[in-house]
């Protein structure tokens, strides 16, 4: 069962570019492949890559529901897939009471009580639909077997209703920044893509993109000037919105040029710790750039 969004490779990187998300051609032809087989996508790669606006954008183009699970420590089942309304269960026990235990148990374990969270609700939907399990590894361990038979068999059991089944498959992206490493049976399910920084030329195109009115030469310097900060070693290398973000900074200033003085006063634009900022404060040479 595929999702049928894309025809080709090429159609995937001129959809994409249209709502602004630059792909390489790894990323467009993984993105094919995924849509074209039905697999679902586990993009791994630092933060503020690209990875969760990859989602984004195929669910634009594709005009699709976006249903996203946000990972964190802690979140389980209920968060995750579904949970009873018991509220409301509570209140249907007190209004039936005479009732036998069986009538009162078939009415509360009904779909009026029903809670769907994002994995259920991508796999009930009728509609297109775009599933993102954002920043997969910061989950514990054991949610990523409520994943497995979501990411096999595209269904859910629930058990006092029985199995749910996908009637139109949704596209999965799943994300992960690396910071644990996830199972190799949760792989197994996954077409896989590693976003990294971008290449110079590639960055400047995004620049371009994002930050209408600035110049070609502007545009250039604040790359490679980002592109050196990369290649320190900082607690969190800028990432590639902190670049957008710096070339907005740089316009708003009216900047027309990078030098030291603008430079060192807005590296807490692209730089998020003090130590890092005196690091690069004190190491960056524009004169070599």
């Amino acid at each position: 069962m595929t999702t049928g969004y894309f025809h080709s490779v090429d159609e995937v990187a001129e959809r994409l570019a249209a709502t602004g998300y630059l792909a390489s051609p790894a990323v467009a032809t993984t993105v094919f492949l995924a849509d074209r087989l039905g697999k679902p996508l586990l993009v791994e790669g630092p933060a503020g890559v690209g990875k969760t606006e990859l989602a984004k954008a195929v669910a634009e183009v594709a005009g699709a529901n976006l249903v996203r699970l946000q990972c964190y420590e802690g979140v389980d089942e209920s968060r995750a897939l579904y949970e009873w309304n018991h509220a409301k269960q509570l209140l249907r026990i007190t209004a039936g009471r005479g009732e036998s235990w069986d009538e009162t148990r078939t009415d509360i374990f009904g779909e009026e009580f029903l809670l769907p969270r994002p994995l259920l609700t991508a796999i009930r939907s009728e509609e297109p639909t775009v599933l993102l399990i954002d920043e997969t590894d910061k989950a514990d361990v054991e949610v990523e077997g409520l994943l497995l038979e979501v990411l096999s068999d595209f269904q859910i059991t629930v058990p006092e209703l029985g199995t749910v089944s996908a009637t139109r498959r949704p596209f999965v992206v799943l994300t992960s920044n690396a910071s644990r490493e996830l199972s190799e049976a949760l792989r197994r399910r996954c077409l896989f893509l590693h976003i990294g920084f971008p290449e110079e030329e590639l960055e400047r195109r995004i620049v371009r993109s994002k930050v209408p009115g600035i110049d070609e030469a502007l545009t250039s310097s604040v790359v490679r000037v980002v592109g050196a900060l990369r290649a320190m070693d900082l607690r969190k290398a800028p990432s590639v919105a902190e670049t957008v973000d710096w070339a907005r900074t740089l316009l708003a200033l009216g900047a027309d040029a990078v030098s030291d003085e603008v430079v060192r006063s807005s590296l807490g634009v692209i730089l998020k710790h003090q130590e890092d900022i005196l690091k690069a404060a004190a190491k960056l040479d524009l004169d070599t750039l």
